[in-house]
């Protein structure tokens, strides 16, 4: 579990960052690119934990 609480932490501080870089008055194609890759980082972060899970999973099935 400590690696669930770790990637919530991660996403609120990369919310926070998106926010606040938003707030700062970019372009709107930079918001847009911004916000961009900020999904593809989501995304890339969910596919991590899922390949996680399912390695977990395969060792607990070896036990």
């Amino acid at each position: 579990m400590p690696t669930y609480s770790s990637s919530v932490c991660e996403r609120q501080s990369q919310t926070f960052w998106v926010n606040e870089l938003t707030n700062s008055g970019y372009q709107d194609d930079q918001q847009v690119k911004l916000r961009h890759l900020q999904a593809e980082v989501d995304s890339l972060l969910q596919q991590l934990q899922n390949l996680k899970e399912q390695r977990l999973a395969a060792i607990s099935e070896e036990k």
